[in-house]
């Protein structure tokens, strides 16, 4: 049986993510738009227009465009690196069986995290 594991079992992650990324990060912006308009708006009895006139006016292209291009870094990042972490998951020398794969998913996470704020460094050093 030989199955190529790049392109059955890595490249539709990566396509995932570098579709699923940006979709989760222009959800997760109209979300943030609608709970400052929830706490603003309805509990702190500001006008609604000039809620969104503040929101629409403070918004520049540039925000946008860095946060998707950061979204589209970070899915890359976080899918390379959990795809290595499970394909190698067998190879680990510290353990086997259901502990190297918990072990090989807490790392993937650990990983993860670290990558997203040094890119995020870099990637808003060249954006600005």
């Amino acid at each position: 049986m030989r199955i190529d594991a790049l392109g059955y079992l890595i490249s539709p992650r990566i396509a995932a993510g570098i579709i699923s990324f940006p979709i989760l990060t222009a959800f997760f912006d109209l979300i943030g738009i609608i709970g400052g308009w929830i706490s603003g708006c309805v509990l702190l009895g500001v006008n609604s227009g000039a809620y969104f006139y503040r929101v629409i006016s403070s918004t520049q292209l540039e925000d946008i465009t860095g946060g998707f291009v950061k979204s589209l870094v970070f899915g890359i990042l976080v899918v390379t690196i959990c795809c290595f972490q499970g394909f190698f998951t067998h190879m680990r020398t510290d353990s086997y069986g259901a502990r190297s794969v918990s072990l090989s998913t807490t790392s993937a996470v650990v990983i993860s995290c670290v990558m997203i704020l040094i890119s995020d460094y870099v990637v808003t050093s060249f954006i600005l």
